[in-house]
């Protein structure tokens, strides 16, 4: 667990940093929306701190192990009958690879058919669980395990370049561990249906691809990850671009009948009116959006016409845990169920933006009451704390 005092600490007692970019840190972390018990990496907390492969892997290791332990002290089956393995790591990738290491670790089946997912941001959680959706399409009687995770050593940023000194103060350590299933008796067992998968990659536009990328400083002698000023433009475009795939997929016809009628008086009677904003409200129960930052939360809030309740999941994960990349849609359903908002037949919405640039959703049809008492959950031990009053941020400079 790390404070925001002890943040800057850390970032003092490396002395790699000039006062500007400590100041610059400090400021970030106070117009970050987050809270005081996030967490690092054991290593980088040590002095001096601790840094290299052995280490990263030894991160990568206790998250992931400890959600798969997890979830298997939650469910009933062999681990002989998983049959697909996905794991999406976007800022690690050694030999043996972290999917690998969960086969050797747990004693997976030969056979298995596993996938080892790297760079592909904070939407892969959502990519994760929609390419096991397809391998569960061709694969009878299967269970797939999904493993989301990040590491945070070895992409500690010790330069002084703004745009990469972000990145160190607002990613933190989380992990998730997911099990799917297409057998049929599994209805009767499962918390939840997926409905619907939509991806969306921007990529072939260039200010997108750039919009974060890890490269070296201007220096050329420390590599980081460098977050574009354009980068909110970016992914408010790429929700747009999902959001309008998704929507016929969940809207009832009254809202996407008003949506096109206004959108075509716009484009072709060349009428002064703005497109209507459909209600996902009418459609979805509860919302999941991706916590990178308070910037973006306020524009999903406002362009979508989200309560405060609907966004408070969002809101509180930030303050919690910050941004802990593609886990933070599962830390923000976690907090649903803690509070105990999930009923049978309620539809959840996750939708999570990351690096390429990509967007991608999936929403979930929940196939019973999902009862709070009891239930192993990150928030239990204090939920009842929560939601906080977070002043509203301004962007960064």
């Amino acid at each position: 667990m790390c404070s925001k005092q002890q943040f800057m600490h850390l970032s003092r007692s490396c002395r790699a940093f000039n006062e500007e970019s400590l100041a610059f840190q400090k400021k970030v972390l106070e117009r970050s929306g987050i809270g005081e018990k996030t967490y690092l990496p054991e290593g980088l907390l040590t002095v001096p701190a601790k840094e290299g492969l052995s280490e990263a892997r030894e991160e990568a290791e206790r998250v992931m192990f400890g959600a798969v332990d997890e979830l298997f002290s939650k469910v009933r089956l062999k681990v002989n009958d998983i049959g697909i393995l996905v794991l999406n790591c976007s800022m690690f990738s050694p030999t043996p690879s972290l999917s690998s290491a969960v086969v050797n670790r747990y004693k997976l089946r030969s056979n298995i058919l596993s996938y080892n997912l790297g760079g592909m941001g904070c939407s892969a959680g959502m990519i994760s669980i929609d390419l096991a959706k397809h391998l569960l399409q061709v694969q009878p009687n299967c269970y797939a395990l999904v493993i989301n995770v990040e590491c945070s050593n070895e992409n500690w940023y010790r330069g002084n370049d703004r745009s990469m000194l972000i990145s160190n103060c607002i990613f933190r350590v989380g992990g998730a561990a997911i099990l799917l299933s297409n057998r049929s008796i599994d209805r009767f067992y499962s918390k939840y249906q997926l409905i619907h998968t939509v991806r969306t990659h921007k990529g072939a536009d260039d200010l997108a691809f750039n919009s974060v990328s890890q490269q070296e400083d201007d220096d050329k002698s420390l590599v980081g990850i460098k977050l574009s000023k354009e980068l909110v433009a970016v992914a408010g475009d790429a929700i747009k671009t999902n959001i309008t795939a998704l929507g016929p997929l969940v809207l009832p016809f009254s809202e996407q009948f008003l949506f096109l009628a206004t959108k075509l008086a716009k484009k072709i009677f060349k009428m002064k009116i703005a497109v209507y904003v459909p209600d996902f409200k009418l459609a979805i129960e509860h919302f999941c959006f991706h916590a990178g930052g308070p910037a973006v939360l306020d524009a999903m809030e406002k362009n979508l016409q989200m309560t405060e309740w609907h966004m408070e999941p969002s809101r509180m994960s930030l303050y919690r845990f910050n941004n802990t990349s593609s886990c933070s849609i599962w830390y923000e359903l976690a907090y649903a169920e803690a509070k105990g908002r999930i009923r049978k037949g309620d539809r959840v919405w996750q939708i999570a933006f990351g690096s390429g640039f990509k967007c991608s959703s999936s929403v979930w049809r929940a196939l019973t009451d999902v009862d709070p008492i009891g239930e192993e959950n990150p928030w239990m031990d204090e939920i009842n704390d929560f939601p906080v009053i977070v002043p509203k941020v301004q962007v960064f400079e």
